[in-house]
């Protein structure tokens, strides 16, 4: 009789948790405990953060990993993680060039479409890995529809790039641009690329 009561006293507040607005109150105040524990300030904000765990929800993932790009963020400054959310631990931080037509030391435009030279927003999928002109390079999909998923027609891809490289931002104060890729310093694109590919997120934040 007792653990028939304790059944159904766990239903009822199951019940009442699920239907209580409240709750939502609870799942932002966990992304932002997970979000201090990741170390994630001097990389990308809590706004990006909570975007790209709302889209790991939204997305049906096979894999814990999580990328995630904070364009609203300087060049100058790393805005790149690669986060275990299983392991919950923050695997690499770094600097990410943008695409040229997107702006200078911020990336303030973007497009969808072929030729733009600009960078997209929103989610992507990971895929294969290939030797292209940029070298050792990650195929990316877009999974938003009229946001990026022109990514593959526009050959939108991740690789390493030497104006990616943070040294440069002595010379010209920024990093240098792409035409459209998230490029990565040559020192640890290899890494990032062998952690992320074969289906994991990524999400590209910024201000539209």
């Amino acid at each position: 009789m007792y653990k028939a009561w304790c059944l159904f006293f766990l239903v009822c507040c199951y019940h009442v948790t699920k239907g209580n607005p409240d709750s939502a109150v609870k799942i932002s105040t966990d992304s932002r405990r997970l979000y201090h524990e990741l170390n994630l300030k001097d990389v990308v904000g809590f706004p990006a953060f909570e975007e790209a765990l709302k889209g790991f929800r939204l997305f049906e993932q096979e894999r814990a990993i999580l990328t995630l790009i904070d364009f609203t963020k300087p060049s100058t400054e790393q805005r790149l993680c690669v986060i275990d959310l299983q392991e919950q631990q923050t695997l690499f931080k770094s600097h990410v060039s943008h695409g040229r037509n997107s702006g200078g030391n911020y990336a303030v435009s973007f497009s969808n479409q072929p030729q733009s030279f600009k960078s997209s927003l929103g989610f992507f999928r990971t895929g294969d890995t290939y030797y292209g002109k940029n070298g050792y390079s990650l195929i990316l999909e877009g999974l938003e529809k009229g946001k990026n998923d022109k990514a593959k027609e526009r050959a939108i891809v991740m690789h390493g790039a030497k104006y990616a490289d943070p040294a440069i931002i002595k010379k010209q104060g920024r990093l240098g641009r792409s035409l459209g890729c998230p490029a990565l310093p040559p020192a640890v694109s290899r890494e990032i690329i062998n952690t992320i590919k074969d289906g994991a997120l990524l999400y590209i934040h910024g201000n539209p």
